[in-house]
């Protein structure tokens, strides 16, 4: 296979990545909406698949608003709803960190967040104080000698906004996990959030499921470490760089590989 053009019929279900993929943050990727009506021709189905830290209904409006049209695809899969859930059941309170258009939207799902005396935090990424996740250092610190259970509801490191790298909760969750505190992954690359993107396509075969992303340890980990097949896309967080040679056996896969590398989806 060459392009896109030429992927295979047997593929019915492909889990798109959105950021990096088909928006860079402010505008949608020029081809990319087009791509996505021509596989909805085709009768494939397509699910996106993404790791914000928001609920799939959220996640519809801000495409809403970048003017992605809802006939491109036929429902949103998110680390936020995963996370949420875990969450809510049981019902307790937790701590945040992250935006406050992200706390709203945990608040408005029925997590409960308090300012102190927590015992686990909901983190969704950075807040709109500091942007270098080396600045929370002394604060995670604090929080992993207390025992405080983190819910990273983000695992991304980093994404591209409008051109320019941003740090992501998973690169927070790192940072404490180094510290010996201990973190709750949603999101790529773990199972759960396939095992739900699976379902909303109906429980299809893994050999007929495809999944499409710009993240190495996320998307393509993913898709590997599910058991289903992958397209890379190069021009996203990883700036134009090929799948490491040694991806492969870094990881323990045998010999999976992306199945194509495109700069995008046009």
């Amino acid at each position: 296979m060459d392009s896109l053009d030429d992927l295979d019929p047997k593929y019915r279900v492909i889990l798109c990545d959105i950021w990096g993929v088909v928006h860079d943050g402010g505008h949608l990727f020029p081809g990319a909406q087009e791509r996505l009506l021509k596989w909805k021709d085709e009768s494939r189905h397509i699910i996106l698949l993404t790791n914000a830290p928001r609920p799939a209904s959220s996640v519809q409006r801000a495409l809403d608003r970048l003017g992605l049209s809802r006939d491109s695809y036929d429902a949103i899969s998110t680390s936020g709803e995963a996370g949420i859930s875990a969450l809510t059941h049981p019902p307790r309170p937790v701590g945040f960190l992250g935006l406050e258009d992200d706390r709203e939207d945990l608040r408005s799902r029925g997590v409960t967040i308090i300012s102190s005396n927590y015992a686990e935090l909901a983190c969704t990424g950075l807040n709109d104080r500091y942007d270098d996740p080396e600045q929370y250092r002394d604060m995670l610190a604090g929080l992993a000698q207390s025992g405080v259970v983190m819910h990273c509801l983000n695992p991304d490191r980093v994404v591209i906004h409008r051109g320019r790298r941003e740090a992501c909760a998973g690169a927070l969750a790192d940072i404490y996990e180094a510290m010996g505190g201990h973190v709750l992954w949603y999101g790529k690359p773990h199972g759960p959030i396939y095992d739900y993107a699976r379902s909303l396509a109906g429980n299809p075969p893994l050999e007929e499921m495809v999944a499409i992303g710009d993240g190495l340890p996320t998307d393509i980990l993913g898709a590997a470490k599910y058991g289903i097949d992958a397209v890379y896309v190069s021009h996203g967080i990883h700036a134009g760089e090929p799948v490491p040679d040694d991806f492969a056996s870094t990881h323990r896969l045998g010999d999976w590989h992306p199945i194509l590398t495109v700069e995008g989806l046009a």
